[in-house]
């Protein structure tokens, strides 16, 4: 299948499955392990995209689904795409509206042809969104990373409904390639599907990996199952797919998932975790979660956190913030910036450090950091390090 992206490995962790790479798109190039923030409908949730650009950011996610809807397809071909029409320059990826089967479920129907959603803004409209129809809204969008329509089911669904879905994945990216009319410009990831059993697991990547896409995303996991679950399904599936292609992990978030998911292999992240954190008053820092909208936080004149060179930080107190979460819209906008600004400088150092081949001495120095001592660390997370040889017990 044709490629629009150069990938190129960097380093490697000498003890984890970790590693260091550029990638290279038609918006510029990536480096990764990235964490790409999500604008649904084309902005962060708080952030304007030239916000998002000074922060550093390489590449950002945006939603086929609801941009289909608003401002929709005829809209955003004749702007020239969702660059052009939010002013970004840099890379997009844009998830195909697989993932609203399970956000939406009520609103929709599934069957062999697609999804019928019904339009969650209440004006009565309904939405097929086929194969076809998915990757046509995607070309139409234009990011330079577009994904398959895939058949997802919640992570805690159990029984046929999962095999169903895991055969109508592959049959869908079958379709997909089919309707991409942009191989030269956009890169079409399959998305390995097959809840939480092994077995459907290993059977779509073996069928994934046939068509030869450009990179492929793990789907259908952090929707609320076991997490000492989820990372034996991450690993199985970094083991299995292809080493010279990236791989993704979609809507993974958090601290201690990021950098055991680096650990484990994974190139890619994306979640709406840090931004909508910040709409409940919560900063994230490398010591733990602040929730400045209590009252503690009133006579704190420190920054969010000492080493972030965020604008929040440079320039306003705890204290500030705390005022503005508790009354203005704008206290969202600050802690925003530093979350989203925490997220990025988390993979700096994660890529930083595997670089350096001290990536086991960071984890270890991070989860000390951020639960304060190995009786508070997570069990599942002990057990996924331990996979890749880095002790977190003493």
């Amino acid at each position: 299948m044709k490629s629009a992206l150069v990938w190129k490995v960097i380093a490697r962790c000498s003890t984890t499955k970790a590693r260091v790479a550029l990638l290279t798109l038609p918006h510029g190039n990536v480096d990764t392990p990235v964490f790409m923030p999500v604008g649904t409908q084309g902005t962060l949730k708080g952030l304007t995209p030239k916000q998002l650009e000074e922060l550093g950011c390489q590449i950002m996610l945006n939603n086929t689904y609801h941009l289909g809807l608003r401002p929709g397809q005829e809209l955003l071909e004749e702007v020239g795409g969702s660059h052009k029409f939010q002013n970004w320059n840099r890379n997009l990826l844009t998830d195909s509206g697989g993932f609203q089967m399970v956000s939406l479920l009520k609103l929709a129907c599934i069957t062999e042809e697609g999804v019928n959603f019904q339009s969650p803004h209440e004006d009565g409209s309904t939405m097929l969104l086929t194969p076809e129809h998915s990757i046509s809204l995607q070309n139409s969008i234009g990011a330079d990373i577009i994904m398959q329509l895939d058949d997802v089911v919640s992570s805690l669904t159990k029984g046929p409904r999962v095999e169903e879905a895991t055969d109508r994945s592959i049959r869908w990216l079958d379709r997909c390639i089919a309707a991409h009319k942009k191989p030269d410009s956009q890169n079409l990831f399959a998305i390995i599907q097959g809840g939480l059993d092994p077995d459907l697991r290993r059977k779509c990547v073996e069928e994934m990996v046939k068509r030869d896409t450009p990179g492929y995303a793990i789907g259908g996991l952090s929707g609320g199952e076991e997490k000492d679950i989820f990372w034996r399904i991450v690993t199985l599936c970094t083991d299995l797919l292809p080493d010279h292609k990236p791989i993704y992990c979609m809507g993974v978030g958090y601290t201690e998932d990021l950098i055991v998911c680096s650990a484990l292999g994974i190139d890619m992240f994306d979640c709406v975790f840090p931004t909508r954190t910040a709409r409940f008053g919560n900063a994230l820092t490398s010591t733990g979660t602040l929730n400045l909208k209590t009252s503690k936080f009133s006579q704190d004149f420190r920054p969010i956190e000492e080493d972030c060179d965020c604008l929040t930080c440079k320039s306003f107190t705890r204290a500030y913030v705390h005022l503005q979460s508790t009354r203005e819209t704008v206290g969202c906008h600050l802690i925003t910036i530093h979350n989203v600004s925490y997220q990025l400088r988390l993979m700096r150092n994660i890529r930083n450090a595997i670089a350096e081949n001290r990536f086991p001495q960071f984890i270890q120095k991070s989860f000390k950091d951020l639960f304060g001592g190995p009786d508070r660390y997570p069990e599942w997370a002990v057990n996924a390090l331990k996979s890749v040889d880095v002790t977190l017990l003493p």
